[in-house]
């Protein structure tokens, strides 16, 4: 029996709301001859069912083992063609592909003119919305019937079309290497986190720097300028200079608001710049922004002209509820964020399919970590271990070693004495596997390996010289992204000053001038 999880067909039938199973069925059954065609039995009976069972569609009878591949097949690609002309799905990249496929038809009919009236309409809107692949290729089509045929529709036509085609393609090139370079620069992040050391930093810039193509702003359009900005801002992410994160991120939001169309015809990556922008914010602790960027940001996705499908509404789930952790980490208001849990593992479980692992890891940390500032140690290793469980080592190598970290100062603060010398060992092997050994880790794993020599009455000093060690890593280039994942310090202050850490954030909290 095949996994629910894993049958591409079952998962997109179960994603469809009830308006697009009704439509599907309208259409399937636009020829009376399909009323009982086996790909529609097919689909309601998968429609009907909760877990994907391969025994149980052969029993039906609907179809032999020899014919299930292809049936499905068939399926798959009727719900496909069905989606696409849903009005829901009609996004303005579809709709002026749909007009060059029109125009190569009456091409093909030897209609040139015909071809060339649509193609011109489509070419505009393109233009207009920014969409210079599609344009371009409009304008290759342009040129194939102007080439083929005489026309004689406008004069210096070719002349016209050739400057256009140069144009488009060296706007294309310059957003093509940027976009390289930002996915590129992405990759590197997921992988292997922020830069560790100066040969690290000085690797990634030189790498940076080679492959930024040569550009004067003022040439740049939108689509051009968004992909810099990003190529900016993942940059400034991996060699942690937060400040350029924050002013990028703010550049790349502030390109959409300042272009407000935009923000509607591509929703994505409104939403990816401000999680980004929120993300800096946090980075630096600027509550008074942060929330105000939050509130716009939910204020722009509320708007009824703001477009909603699967796709959004995930991106959407992940950037609010993310934000509203960190907004509680930022405020010490770690009792009044509880009600997220429920709500985001609610979410999780239904859109579990939807969404990649390293996501899900990113929103079990931040839970682990409100448990912990909650006291609730062991809460909080519960969703740790999830995240130290999971043997996916191409995510973040990052989250998941300082989860173990977390996890270790979890399970000596819940009196697991008995397991702490287990996850010593097995934290310090990993760390050193991953080549990601820092002082800061460093010396807490030295602490709790010596908890077992230290007196009760020596504790409290034994933390004071902790704490005076961690505090001078707080602000060092490569160190201080230990303090990011985990408030190490204000743990040590809670021990020291005897207090929960939660009033020990919340003072914080509260002196923050921002």
């Amino acid at each position: 029996m095949a996994n629910a999880h894993k049958d591409n067909l079952f998962i997109l039938i179960k994603s469809l709301s009830r308006s697009e199973k009704r439509q599907f069925k309208l259409y399937a059954n636009r020829l009376d001859v399909n009323e009982n065609a086996k790909f529609l039995l097919l689909f309601n009976l998968l429609d009907k069912t909760d877990d994907y069972n391969e025994d149980m569609i052969l029993k039906s009878r609907i179809v032999t083992k020899l014919q299930l591949s292809n049936l499905k097949a068939h399926l798959y690609k009727q719900i496909l063609i069905s989606l696409r002309m849903n009005p829901v799905n009609q996004n303005i990249r579809i709709l002026i592909r749909e007009q060059l496929d029109f125009a190569t038809i009456l091409y093909h009919k030897g209609l040139y003119k015909q071809s060339l009236k649509i193609l011109e309409k489509a070419k505009v809107i393109a233009l207009e919305n920014q969409e210079k692949n599609i344009a371009y290729e409009i304008v290759e089509l342009e040129k194939v019937i102007e080439s083929q045929y005489i026309t004689r529709s406008i004069v210096g036509r070719a002349d016209e079309l050739t400057l256009q085609a140069k144009e488009l393609s060296k706007q294309n090139v310059i957003a093509s290497k940027l976009s390289n370079l930002s996915l590129q620069l992405y990759s590197i992040m997921l992988k292997s986190g922020y830069a560790k050391s100066d040969d690290e930093m000085k690797s990634i810039t030189e790498f940076f720097n080679n492959e930024l193509p040569n550009y004067s702003i003022s040439d740049l359009d939108f689509r051009e300028k968004l992909w810099l900005y990003k190529a900016h801002l993942w940059h400034s992410f991996l060699i942690q200079d937060f400040l350029a994160c924050y002013k990028y991120s703010k550049k790349w939001v502030d390109l959409f608001y300042d272009n407000s169309k935009m923000i509607y015809l591509n929703p994505v990556w409104y939403i990816k710049g401000v999680n980004y922008l929120l993300e800096c914010l946090y980075l630096i602790k600027h509550k008074t922004f942060f929330k105000e960027s939050l509130e716009k940001l939910e204020e722009t996705i509320n708007h009824e002209a703001f477009p909603k499908n699967d796709n959004i509404n995930i991106l959407t789930f992940l950037c609010i509820y993310n934000s509203k952790f960190n907004l509680h980490f930022l405020e010490g208001n770690f009792n009044d964020g509880l009600y997220l849990v429920d709500e985001v593992l609610k979410k999780l479980k239904i859109n579990r399919d939807k969404i990649d692992e390293h996501h899900i890891m990113v929103i079990y940390y931040k839970i682990a970590c409100l448990y912990f500032g909650l006291g609730n140690t062991v809460k909080c290793i519960e969703f740790l271990q999830k995240i130290i469980d999971n043997k996916n080592l191409s995510m973040r190598e990052d989250l998941m070693c300082f989860a173990r970290v977390l996890s270790l100062v979890a399970h000596y603060e819940a009196c697991l004495d008995y397991k702490l010398e287990i996850q010593l060992k097995s934290t310090y092997k990993f760390l050193i596997k991953m080549n990601d050994l820092h002082e800061v880790q460093r010396e807490m794993i030295k602490f709790l390996k010596g908890l077992g020599s230290i007196y009760p009455h020596q504790l409290k000093g034994e933390f004071k010289k902790l704490h005076a060690r961690l505090k001078v890593y707080e602000n060092h280039p490569y160190e201080k992204r230990a303090f990011l994942y985990l408030d190490i310090l204000s743990w040590l202050e809670s021990k020291i000053d005897n207090k929960p850490i939660l009033e020990i954030i919340q003072k914080k909290a509260l002196n923050s001038i921002r």
